[in-house]
C-alpha cells in the first residue's frame, strides 16, 4: 500500500516539473549564463574578459579558487575573468554510446577524460576566448589523445593566448569556493535547500536539444 502510494506521489512529481520548469525558465535571466571568477565588487564585471568553454570542457577552478560542481555536466558556459593572469584548471570530457549489448543496469556510455588540465593567460580586458582543440571521431581516437592532451585558449581574433598542460595541485589549503552561475552554487544551494535557484540557474545554460530531452525524460 505504501509502495502504491510512493509511486502515485512520483507520476504526479514528473507531470508537473515540466510546468514548473517552464515557469523556471521564463523567470530566468541571460546573465545567469556567465559565471563570475572572482569575489568581490560586482562593478569589476564591466571590464571583465569573456572564457567561453564548451560543453566537453569542465573548468574546476580559477585563480584557486573553486566553481563548484553544478547539477549538469556538459553544459557549455560563460566564465568572467578579471583583466591580468588568471590560472584556469579544467578536464576535458567526451561520452561515447556502448556499441555492444549492456548488462541490466550497466552503463550505456564509456567516459574518456583527459587528466586535469592548467591554463595560465593574461586576460585583456572586454576580450572573448575560447578552447580550441582537436575533437577525436571515434571512441577509440578520443583515447588515444588524452594521453597528451592540451587544448589552447584562443581570442575572439584568432590570437593564441596559451596552451594547457597537465596540472599539478599545490599542497596550498583549498580556497572557499566562489559563488556559482548568478551567485548559485549547487553544492551551497543544496546545503542550503534552495534547489530551485539551482534549478534555474541549470535550466538557463541548457541548449534547445537539452531542455526536449529533459522534458522527454520528465513525460516517460
Amino acid at each position: 500500500m505504501n509502495h502504491c502510494r510512493l509511486s502515485g506521489s512520483f507520476s504526479v512529481f514528473r507531470l508537473l516539473l515540466p510546468a514548473v520548469m517552464l515557469v523556471v525558465l521564463a523567470g530566468c535571466s541571460s546573465s545567469m549564463t556567465r559565471i563570475e571568477t572572482w569575489q568581490g565588487n560586482p562593478a569589476q564585471a564591466v571590464n571583465a574578459a569573456t572564457l567561453k568553454a564548451p560543453g566537453e570542457i569542465r573548468v574546476t577552478q580559477v585563480n584557486g579558487r573553486s566553481v563548484g560542481n553544478f547539477l549538469m555536466n556538459d553544459l557549455a558556459l560563460d566564465y568572467a575573468l578579471l583583466p591580468g593572469k588568471n590560472d584556469v584548471v579544467f578536464v576535458y570530457k567526451t561520452i561515447w554510446a556502448k556499441t555492444t549489448v549492456v548488462d541490466n543496469g550497466e552503463s550505456k556510455v564509456d567516459v574518456v577524460e583527459s587528466k586535469p588540465q592548467l591554463a595560465s593567460f593574461d586576460a585583456k580586458a572586454g576580450t572573448v576566448y575560447e578552447f580550441r582543440f582537436d575533437k577525436p571521431a571515434t571512441r577509440g581516437e578520443a583515447e588515444r589523445e588524452m594521453k597528451d592532451f592540451s587544448a589552447e585558449i584562443v581570442s575572439s581574433a584568432g590570437q593564441v593566448a596559451t596552451a594547457s598542460a597537465n596540472y599539478v595541485p599545490s599542497q596550498a589549503p583549498a580556497r572557499t569556493p566562489i559563488p556559482g552561475i548568478a551567485g548559485v552554487q549547487a553544492t551551497s544551494a543544496a546545503a542550503q535547500g534552495n534547489a530551485l535557484d539551482t534549478l534555474k540557474a541549470v535550466w538557463a545554460t541548457a541548449s534547445d536539444e537539452e531542455k526536449k530531452n529533459f522534458l522527454r525524460w520528465a513525460f516517460e
